[in-house]
């Protein structure tokens, strides 16, 4: 489904360069966890995969279209219609409910049942709550809540439960798996904590801008019987 080709990125006019010659396939359906050390590429890997920043060369293919040559519009159209976004920031908007900001997500997919998705994540309690009156994993989940209810082909996920303590980031990584199977989504993470690369069908270890090993797992663990 996802193919990317000799992907270069750089940053500072050119000085640096983040990606260096990635090439890698996704499968329809799979979940994938990009794992590596701050600084190691990941997150910008995940951003020009996703269509939010282009590479300087190379094509990134979804069903044998390449998004890098999309002009900006054809690009927003394609990220409003197939993917959803977690970001480690939260990017919520101050002024709305915890049920308006899931539901801008749900609008994009004409989804009117998004109320289930609240309740999973545990803020059910917390609808007409303003981000501000929400604790960091709080509002973290209300950016999952948000990405979930626009129906994603693809989702992609930066460091999903970094602001979220132990028993909730189980919960809410168990919800993730089990959803992304029950709908057939595409899910790619990113994460510097091995444990959960444990969950997912496939792992892609970064180093320094580079690939450094493609493995399966054969037997993906639950997210409670990992460590944390």
């Amino acid at each position: 489904m996802i193919s990317a080709y000799h992907i270069r990125k750089t940053y500072t006019s050119g000085a640096t360069e983040v990606l260096k010659d990635i090439s890698l396939d996704i499968a329809d359906g799979e979940y994938v966890v990009i794992l590596g050390a701050s600084g190691s590429g990941k997150s910008t890997l995940l951003s020009v995969l996703s269509g939010l920043e282009r590479p300087d060369s190379g094509e990134i293919l979804y069903d044998g279209t390449d998004i890098s040559k999309m002009t900006d519009k054809g690009l927003t159209a394609f990220r409003r219609e197939k993917v959803g976004f977690v970001f480690q920031q939260y990017y919520l908007l101050s002024h709305l409910s915890v049920e308006n900001n899931v539901k801008l997500g749900a609008n994009l997919a004409g989804n009117k049942n998004f109320r289930d998705i609240v309740d999973a994540v545990g803020l059910g309690d917390k609808l007409k709550s303003k981000p501000s009156e929400l604790s960091g994993g709080e509002q973290q989940r209300v950016c999952i809540a948000r990405a979930l209810a626009k129906s994603p082909r693809v989702l992609f996920l930066d460091e999903p439960t970094g602001a979220l303590d132990e028993a909730t980031g189980r919960n809410v990584l168990d919800y993730l798996i089990k959803l992304k199977r029950e709908r057939g989504f595409t899910m790619i993470a990113v994460t510097h904590n091995k444990n959960i690369a444990d969950t997912a069908d496939k792992v892609i270890e970064m180093n320094s801008g580079k690939i450094v090993g493609i493995s399966l797992n054969s037997q993906p663990k639950n997210a409670y019987d990992i460590g944390w």
